[in-house]
């Protein structure tokens, strides 16, 4: 029989980030972006994912009724004090469970190497910010950082919307309300409850994902509002964030929705995460101030990638910072190889990352 304790014990102990449980293979942790097996245990059988499956569902009737129609699970799980994201899917027939672990002591801005503008632009009192990424690019550790941020030094109501629920806030110059999404929890979806927290006298709405255009329409309305909107999504840059918002929305209402976004988004932050020359992850991020010049790019009929890029390049003195950028000084502080950066950007950009990295280097020297 399967052990869930054992492995789960296991995986704190050897500080895992993730567990994966698959019939015909011995369990699984990622371990600083490398799979691990676990030599000392047994191959997992198809009636030990059968137990997997109850262990973490509970006899919980409507978890059970999500998983049997949808096909798959998103949960949250207590265990030892440590809280876990929990997926449950299916293949062959069989239960498949991937388990995030996340660790109990809240993350702070300044350990994840999140740029400072980031943290300034929290003050923000009304508008829409973006954490954006691929997935397991951390943008949930950053966007709870952010929250505790404020917590810690602003006093306002902040209102999240997560599915699941990962870091647990205790209120401190903040009022924290936190709410599951999904069937049986606090809110049926992420739309209805941020169209509701127009009446919940919040300061701050953070959404834990924008998937889709309803949840999108209710941001904008919140922030319209005269609220500050803090959410993610699965970009891959801040360029492509802009795409996607627009892409949204049919043609004939795209014009209408640039004007609105040209007013409300303030910051974009778009990070990825390598692993250093030191064996530990490493944060890039991309970041985008929208000022006079991004703003307007916005509001044009064609929205063109490269001007974006050049703005965010030409604005560091209003705190955007450009992925190139952020490759090449992770480079000349010698955090990440050469391969490892350029490895991250386009081949028309490998010779402004040798200038940059020229640049710093001289910079350096003096």
């Amino acid at each position: 029989m399967i052990n869930i304790d054992k492995i789960l014990n296991t995986a704190i102990e050897r500080d895992a980030s993730d567990v994966h449980l698959i019939a015909g293979i011995k369990p699984i942790l990622r371990i600083k972006r490398d799979l691990i097996e676990l030599e000392n245990f047994d191959v997992i059988l198809e009636d030990d994912m059968m137990d997997v499956y109850d262990y973490f569902v509970r006899g919980n009737v409507d978890k059970d009724e999500v998983f049997k129609k949808n096909k798959r699970l998103d949960a949250s799980f207590e265990f030892a004090d440590i809280r876990l994201r929990v997926n449950i899917s299916l293949s062959n027939d069989l239960p498949v469970v991937v388990l995030r672990l996340i660790k109990n002591e809240l993350p702070r801005y300044e350990d994840l190497g999140v740029p400072d503008i980031v943290r300034r632009m929290m003050n923000q009192p009304q508008g829409l910010i973006l954490v954006t990424g691929k997935t397991n690019s951390g943008k949930t550790t950053t966007l709870n950082a952010l929250i505790n941020q404020i917590n810690e030094n602003q006093n306002k109501k902040i209102l999240t919307l997560e599915n699941p629920v990962e870091y647990k806030h205790k209120c401190k110059k903040s009022i924290i309300v936190q709410k599951e999404v999904g069937v049986g929890r606090d809110c049926l979806d992420f739309s209805s409850g941020v169209k509701n927290s127009l009446r919940e006298d919040c300061d701050i709405l953070v959404i834990g994902e924008i998937r889709d255009k309803e949840t999108m329409e209710a941001a904008i309305e919140t922030a319209e509002s005269g609220h500050l909107v803090i959410g993610t999504l699965h970009t891959k840059s801040c360029a492509e964030t802009i795409d996607r918002m627009i892409n949204f929305y049919e043609v004939r209402d795209q014009q209408t929705i640039k004007y609105l976004l040209s007013s409300l988004l303030k910051l974009v932050i778009s990070q990825r995460l390598l692993k250093g020359r030191d064996g530990n992850l490493v944060l890039v991020p991309e970041v985008m101030v929208v000022d006079n010049i991004v703003a307007g790019i916005i509001r044009k009929e064609k929205i063109s990638v490269s001007e974006i890029e050049d703005a965010i390049q030409s604005s560091s003195e209003k705190g955007s910072i450009s992925l190139v950028n952020s490759i090449a000084e992770l480079f000349t502080e010698d955090r990440i190889t050469l391969e490892q950066a350029k490895s991250q950007i386009e081949e028309k950009n490998i010779e402004m990352l040798n200038r940059i990295i020229m640049q710093l280097k001289i910079k350096k020297e003096k």
